[in-house]
């Protein structure tokens, strides 16, 4: 046959018709009725902005390349797609473009769901969720009503991360570098509002503990971020009394050991008595910490602080102590004061060392005598009273005993992780389905009324209080309880709700009785491979794990974890930066489809850099990609219907073919089954086609009818719509992705042949190519003939030659 002129937009349009008016193609069954095992594969789903990324399209080409994949190994295979659609992007558009945020984003589903089909990525579509719909998001209410009468989620007065330009509140892991996480140049600010939070530290320790079920498939620096974001120290909790006065100023130490090195109590900014404290003089300060500590991490900024003039007594050596105030000491953590022991901590000297703080050792190294600076390690306990000569650690034990004893302390574990604020002063996310009656006080919305749905008529302008507080349609209400008059809570829910638990809806996108059958989720979970971005590591993967806990206890299922394996992509960079529309370089998927095809498109991304490395986008390389599967649309297609021929007779081309196709199988099902090195992947691909171009006019039709097919399987799941084509050019039916991965035989595809270094007295002098099996005296004469290694032999005396048979020759010469 001739071969035909490769023209990817003519063959892409022609499989992706078909494949829409063949929704069942990636069906996963509905009612756990299929006895193949059972595969979930799930990308992050995206915020629907309008345009797909090149950053989607690695994330998304990964997981699809490994869907097909497993079609093909025989699984009952779930890859749903939804859309992460309430957040103050949608509100920001509606200013920019006067489109109501309903408008906008369902625009923009239906713009990149177009684009994510024209990609060929595999989605079960009669799956889709969008969690701004009031078919998702009544179930947010339900779980936030759920967990209310649990006591995981209640309403104070509190201190929060306020976004000047988002106008609303952000959690701590919303906070990056000072800045909102979405506005990289807005300093957040402090204000005190009051807030639902939910109780995520109900959680604490199995979400440290259970890390050890997902340890084998988790990145290991997303498990150390989640465990540094938690944060769990074991230590004491012991009382300075206020000298003068009756109040208490609890502090937490890990190290009891040193109290007796205490030469100062150091208070956060926003400590309960701060403001008692601190003189009329030293506020203009304090409030230039409180900024700060909103703007910064404690860790990166310079150390400061004030005497407030007071003191503290210790309670085991009764020695009166100045009391400061450090900008480094954070209300989150402990209690909020710290007794800071400059000799054994290194943040602490640093402190004192600048203000002229007395350093006083306490602890000596169990071998040695203190030299000058700190020493943080445990040692023996000296200067301390009774408890002089003690090891460190059975000072900590007899010190926390007498300090229960005597009632000012007891041991204690402490936590960095803090209750998650989920409320939200605006308009585009799930109404909080709560009501203020001034009788009755905070009262639930009733499940029948559920969902209380957000009203679409508001006017957004993006300035003061809640828009919704603007809609008396919404606001006002009879108290479900009492029928009063009474007025809606207008706070909506964080959107990290959302994305905490979508991928569960899934399993059952169209159960109205509950979230979803506890049945379909026993099928399916956990989740066997989980794709996205490492900066969700301590947002939605954290919140994520605690919401899985959570539905556990009351019964909605019994896993632990939501997902087994994990793998976080790298970033997609562009002119030495992060690929993104506020630095201007994106590059648009839909424009290299038009110029390329959604194929090469698809083979460059997964070519260019291993998936959990950064990729640098050339374009120039993609075009290489393209000439790659012309190439092989060229070869397939003009060998098609070559005659077979004798299948039993074949010629040393048809053995050099077969060898390499089924090394390139066995490496590429390797890829696959571990590494996900899917460059390389194509790499092999690459250089079998060169071999069957280089083998073509000596092979036997019968030869070329074996490769052929298997070529076009390897290459299918990263380019799916030139491969059906292919598949259906050599008369096989399809689909391609639905066929058996083929098996490779380890017998073709071992060498014949192999490269033997040869050595003289050790180093390396050349190789030679000889029959795997060569006997050693055959080895050893062919070693000593070879033309590069005569010259460094010649003349000299050969003492010995160690042969070790397809491995080794060394000449041993005098």
């Amino acid at each position: 046959m001739p071969e035909k002129f490769y023209s990817p937009q003519d063959i892409e349009i022609k499989w992706q018709t078909r494949w829409d008016a063949s929704p069942e193609l990636y069906r996963a069954s509905a009612d756990g009725s299929s006895d193949r095992p059972k595969y979930y594969v799930l990308e992050m789903l995206p915020y629907p902005s309008g345009n797909l990324h090149m950053g989607h399209v690695r994330n998304y080409s990964i997981g699809d390349a490994l869907a097909r994949y497993m079609w093909m190994r025989g699984y009952d295979v779930l890859h749903p797609m939804g859309w992460d659609s309430f957040g103050m992007p949608a509100e920001n558009a509606a200013l920019k473009f006067k489109k109501p945020p309903a408008e906008w984003t369902f625009s923009n589903i239906a713009a990149m769901k177009v684009q994510m089909k024209r990609m060929g990525f595999s989605y079960d579509w009669e799956r889709e969720i969008a969690t701004c719909t009031p078919e998702y998001y009544r179930w947010n209410q339900w779980f936030f009503l759920k967990m209310f009468e649990k006591g995981l989620v209640y309403r104070k007065q509190s201190k929060v991360n306020w976004c000047p330009e988002c106008m609303t509140v952000l959690a701590n892991e919303q906070v990056v570098d000072g800045c909102c996480w979405r506005h990289e140049n807005t300093k957040v600010e402090m204000k005190e509002l009051e807030q639902w939070f939910v109780k995520t530290t109900a959680y604490s320790d199995a979400l440290l503990d259970d890390m050890k079920q997902i340890e084998a498939g988790w990145p290991e620096r997303v498990l150390t971020m989640q465990k540094n974001w938690i944060g769990r120290s074991v230590g004491s909790e012991i009382d300075f009394a206020l000298a003068g006065s009756a109040e208490k100023i609890r502090v937490f130490t890990t190290r009891v050991d040193t109290i007796y090195g205490a030469t100062c109590v150091i208070l956060a900014p926003e400590h309960a008595l701060t403001a008692s404290l601190v003189s009329t003089a030293d506020q203009a300060q304090l409030k230039s910490m409180i900024d700060e500590q909103a703007r910064k991490d404690p860790a990166d900024v310079e150390k400061n602080g004030f005497f407030t003039g007071h003191y503290a007594v210790n309670p085991f050596s009764g020695e009166q102590v100045p009391i400061w105030i450090g900008n480094f000491v954070l209300m989150g953590y402990g209690t909020g004061a710290i007794m800071a022991v400059p000799a054994h901590d290194e943040r602490d000297f640093e402190f004192c060392t600048k203000y002229g703080i007395a350093i006083r050792p306490v602890v000596r190294p169990v071998d040695g005598e203190l030299v000058e600076g700190v020493f943080a390690g445990y040692g023996v306990v000296m200067d301390s009273g009774e408890f002089t000569g003690l090891p460190s650690l059975d000072a900590r034990t007899k010190m926390n005993a007498a300090a229960l004893a005597k009632a000012f302390g007891t041991a204690a574990i402490t936590y960095r992780l803090k209750d998650w604020g989920i409320s939200r002063q605006r308009y585009w996310g799930t109404p909080i389905p709560m009501v203020h009656c001034p009788s009755c006080g905070l009262v639930p919305v009733p499940y029948d009324q559920l969902p209380v749905v957000l009203p679409l008529d508001v006017d957004i302008t993006g300035a003061g209080e809640s828009p919704l507080k603007r809609v008396p349609s919404f606001v006002n209400v009879s108290c479900p309880k009492c029928g009063a008059p009474a007025r809606r809570e207008t706070d909506t829910m964080d959107t990290f709700v959302d994305s905490s638990w979508y991928f569960y809806r899934y399993t059952d996108p169209h159960n109205t009785q509950l979230p979803f059958d506890p049945a379909k989720v026993a099928q399916w979970f956990p989740i066997n491979q989980y794709i996205g971005g490492v900066e969700h590591a301590i947002l939605h993967l954290i919140y994520s794990r605690f919401w899985t806990k959570m539905m556990r206890d009351i019964g909605l299922m019994t896993n632990d974890e939501p997902v087994k394996n994990l793998f976080t992509q790298g970033m997609v960079i562009k002119d030495g930066v992060k690929m993104s529309k506020s630095k201007g370089n994106v590059v648009d998927p839909d424009e290299m489809i038009a110029k390329f095809g959604a194929d090469t498109c698809r083979l460059y991304i997964l070519f260019a850099a291993p998936p959990e490395r950064d990729l640098d986008w050339r374009e120039s390389s993609v075009e290489g990609l393209h000439r790659f599967i012309a190439r092989v649309y060229r070869l397939v297609t003009r060998n098609a219907d070559r005659p077979g021929g004798d299948a039993g007779e074949t010629n040393d081309a048809d053995r050099q073919a077969l060898r390499k196709l089924h090394q390139t199988l066995d490496k590429i099902t390797k890829d696959f089954d571990s590494r996900w090195h899917f460059n390389t992947s194509i790499a092999g691909l690459m250089e079998l086609t060169n071999e069957l171009y280089l083998r073509e006019s000596a092979m036997s039709g019968a030869a070329m009818r074996q490769v052929l097919p298997v070529l076009v399987q390897m290459l299918s799941p990263f380019a799916p719509y030139t491969c059906e084509e292919l598949w259906e050019e050599l008369g096989l039916k399809g689909p391609v992705f639905r066929q058996p991965w083929p098996v490779a035989d380890q017998e073709l595809a071992k060498e014949d042949a192999i490269d033997v270094p040869v050595q003289v007295n050790g180093k390396l002098r050349g190789r030679v190519r000889v029959a795997i099996g060569t006997a050693k005296d055959e080895l050893e004469r062919v070693a000593l003939a070879e033309e590069k290694v005569l010259p460094w032999i010649e003349g000299k005396q050969v003492a010995k030659v160690i042969v070790v048979p397809d491995k080794l020759v060394n000449i041993v010469v005098k």
